[in-house]
């Protein structure tokens, strides 16, 4: 028999065990998730680490669930709707403050300055590594680009890159010069400086 991938969307598994249908009006959701994720509402020290109490609950239904629960954190549905609808009220003053123009800034931030940085970064971490050595630092040329390298601080080549990049098997390429490597993290970039 040839195996076969099925896919359960979740309504059909709320069908299957009986929990109640959600229908919410468009667009409510994606703003109640991101208030939720902005408040932390639902994290585990406040509504309990839900994977493990449905694996505690003794029950059957989601009645019987529905009680339970509710035994165990009987404050916790009101607290976490508190926190969200409290977030939703601020992002209401937000909204009334964004405009055409500040749109617009936005998207140029985004599409303009964030990627330039973005993919500029390994300028900012020779230019680092030059600063610390104190001596200059250039980007490569495209014939030192295929060569791998990404540019060189005094007269030692570099090439940067991602942490990730030893556990990529599928690349072929061998890169003969010192490699930085670095991981993105969401306030920018952590390397570590090759030993010499």
């Amino acid at each position: 028999m040839i195996p076969m991938k099925i896919k359960l969307k979740n309504a059909e598994i709320q069908e299957y065990v009986n929990a109640p249908a959600s229908a919410f009006p468009k667009y409510t959701t994606q703003l109640m998730n991101v208030a939720n994720q902005n408040s932390q509402a639902t994290r585990p020290r406040h509504v309990g680490q839900l994977t493990e109490l449905i694996q505690e609950f003794p029950g059957q239904t989601f009645e019987e669930w529905v009680t339970w629960y509710q035994e165990q954190y009987p404050d916790a549905i009101d607290e976490a709707t508190d926190k969200i609808i409290s977030m939703v009220e601020n992002f209401n003053e937000a909204v009334e403050k964004i405009d055409r123009a500040m749109v617009k800034s936005w998207v140029e931030d985004l599409v303009l300055v964030k990627t330039f940085a973005g993919l500029r970064f390994q300028e900012a971490v020779l230019k680092k590594l030059a600063e610390i050595k104190g001596c200059d630092y250039r980007l490569a040329e495209p014939h030192e680009e295929s060569q791998g390298i990404d540019g060189f601080v005094g007269e030692e080549a570099y090439s940067i890159k991602p942490s990730t990049y030893d556990a990529m098997p599928t690349l072929a390429e061998s890169i003969e010069v010192k490699i930085i490597f670095y991981e993105k993290k969401k306030d920018g970039v952590v390397f570590e400086i090759p030993e010499d």
